[in-house]
């Protein structure tokens, strides 16, 4: 089993064959992919998988705190495993690639901004928006 399926298993969610289907298909995911490309993938492993169910298992696990969903302005929700280990976002708006970096400096700056603001940081995101410099 992966991951994405043993967080199901753990939370008590009543794992059918098609769920499994997308967790695994999401626990495989190098990317952030939305629901039309994880229903792609998912339907290559078993063609009997509609985008209803895809759209509702997402919804399913994200309710329960598996995976995150995130919109990085192209109009489409994306998703990625929710992790413990925190990390930001470059997106690439020329290809819509998305970066993950995990930057110390930024990290304390955040902090000490809220500090300064008389708030303790409880939680954040940041999602960088770039073009790529152009190459000669």
């Amino acid at each position: 089993m992966d991951r994405i399926e043993n967080l199901c298993i753990e939370k008590g969610m009543r794992m059918t064959e098609q769920r499994r289907v997308i967790a695994r298909v999401l626990s495989a995911a190098h990317d952030h992919p939305d629901v039309e490309e994880l229903y792609r993938r998912s339907h290559e492993v078993d063609p009997h998988i509609s985008i209803a169910t895809v759209y509702r298992t997402v919804r399913l696990f994200e309710e329960a705190g598996i995976i995150a969903r995130h919109d990085f302005r192209d109009g489409r929700s994306r998703y990625e495993e929710a992790t413990e280990v925190h990390h930001d976002h470059l997106i690439d708006m020329k290809t819509g690639k998305v970066v993950e970096f995990v930057d110390e400096e930024i990290e304390a700056l955040q902090e000490a901004i809220a500090r300064k603001l008389g708030y303790k940081l409880v939680d954040h995101r940041l999602e960088l928006y770039g073009m790529p410099l152009e190459e000669g």
